[in-house]
């Protein structure tokens, strides 16, 4: 180990006595790492993440840090003639006329004619990142890019849209703006979407939060975090507060064992009941989960989380328009999207840009095998579905026992309509 330079010693001193001076401490870590000090340079990295985890220029020592060291060039291999000519792949693909998408329509539909579009958002798929903690966004996105879904957007006129639009009529029936909504369905199915959507439909803040964002390992730090989160709701109203994750963070408090956890629930229900009903109008509440069951009762009191929607895996018509989206930017010939959707009931959003991100790894790498570019066709995803199956599956057995045997209070009621309807039941 090389000996250390007077500066680097004098620069270690000066972060022991500053901590929190995050540039000095980033310049003492790339000190380390060109002094060839890696591991300090780590542990230097480690500290200032810790206390600001979004720095870029941390992140991007850290990365330099733990990055393998490079091999020695290895000598040039023969020409094998098998090399793949990227460029003049993509000149070749260039040149290709065929039509992207075919427009015939499915002869025959799997579900009714007149079952309820209960898909998900147009674009739903996309993964959207949720927002930083603490970070109030805007957000561009309404209802109008929800792709199918009526039946819930028909409940959220109602719950929210409905009242804020008809300020005089909202006065003259007494309806008021409290309480919040709790969506549930099988994962990736859009419920981040539609919160998004919401927001924008008010013309309000959004403000995203998971569990991570709240629960600290420290008594009293995860109560303080939940009061502080709806203060910022506050301020920034109108504002749709976002909770994912709700059966995480409100779990049922008659099986929680650790009393930490109960006292967040219990103030994650102090503030959705606000100390002045005032001072949460203009605050609209949305939670997400994939497992209402878990949730505890007392959220879903009257005043609190007491409107429920199920969100369930994207019906054809929002199905096609997920697929067109992800292969908008490919190079897809004859590609039949009707038909496609047609073979994909009961996948989600995140399913289906599953489907169309294999189809395509399995054209790029038969490019890459036969030297030739070609298009992604109809049969990469026959192939494909061939050995794929829906991840909503597994949930819809849990439901289904659920919506069957404690489905108290009918609450469960919109899931059992549709377990009927498919005949999953």
């Amino acid at each position: 180990m090389p000996e250390e330079s007077p500066l680097v010693t004098s620069l270690r001193a000066a972060v022991d006595a500053a901590p929190d001076d995050l540039p000095l401490r980033l310049h003492l870590a790339g000190l380390l790492l060109d002094a060839g000090r890696g591991q300090d340079a780590i542990a230097q990295l480690a500290a200032a993440l810790q206390r600001d985890p979004g720095n870029a220029e941390a992140q991007a020592l850290m990365a330099r840090a733990v990055a393998p060291p490079a091999a020695p060039a290895a000598p040039p291999e023969p020409d094998r003639g098998a090399a793949y000519d990227w460029r003049r792949g993509e000149d070749e693909l260039s040149g290709v006329v065929p039509p992207r998408f075919v427009e015939s329509r499915p002869e025959t539909e799997t579900a009714p004619e007149n079952e309820p579009r209960a898909g998900e958002a147009h674009l739903a798929a996309h993964g959207d990142d949720l927002a930083s903690p603490w970070d109030v966004e805007s957000t561009a996105l309404t209802l109008a890019d929800v792709g199918g879904m009526d039946e819930v957007k028909a409940r959220l006129e109602a719950a929210f849209l409905a009242p804020l639009r008809n300020p005089a009529l909202r006065r003259l029936y007494g309806k008021s703006l409290s309480g919040g909504l709790l969506m549930y369905g099988p994962p990736g199915c859009g419920k981040t979407y539609v919160a998004r959507a919401v927001a924008g439909e008010l013309g309000a803040r959004f403000l995203s939060v998971s569990i991570s964002d709240v629960l600290d390992m420290w008594m009293g730090n995860s109560e303080r975090n939940l009061h502080r989160l709806f203060e910022t709701a506050r301020r920034n109203a109108p504002c749709v507060l976002f909770l994912d994750e709700i059966d995480a963070l409100g779990a049922k408090r008659s099986q929680i064992r650790h009393t930490g956890m109960r006292t967040t629930v219990n103030q994650l229900l102090a503030e959705l009941d606000g100390v002045d009903a005032a001072s949460d109008d203009g605050v609209f509440v949305l939670a997400a989960t994939n497992h209402p069951w878990d949730v505890d009762t007392a959220l879903r009191r009257p005043g609190r989380l007491d409107r429920t929607l199920l969100v369930l895996p994207p019906d054809r018509p929002a199905r096609e328009a997920i697929l067109r989206h992800h292969l908008t930017d490919r190079p897809v010939a004859g590609i039949d999207l009707a038909k496609l959707a047609q073979r994909t009931d009961g996948f989600s959003g995140a399913d289906l840009r599953h489907l169309c991100e294999s189809a395509a790894e399995r054209a790029l790498l038969d490019s890459v095998r036969t030297g030739e570019a070609r298009m992604i066709g109809t049969a990469d995803f026959t192939a494909v579905l061939a050995g794929l199956r829906p991840s909503t599956g597994p949930w819809f057995a849990s439901a289904r026992n659920v919506a069957q045997f404690a489905n108290e209070g009918g609450a469960y009621d919109d899931l059992l309509v549709h377990l009927k309807r498919k005949k999953m039941l």
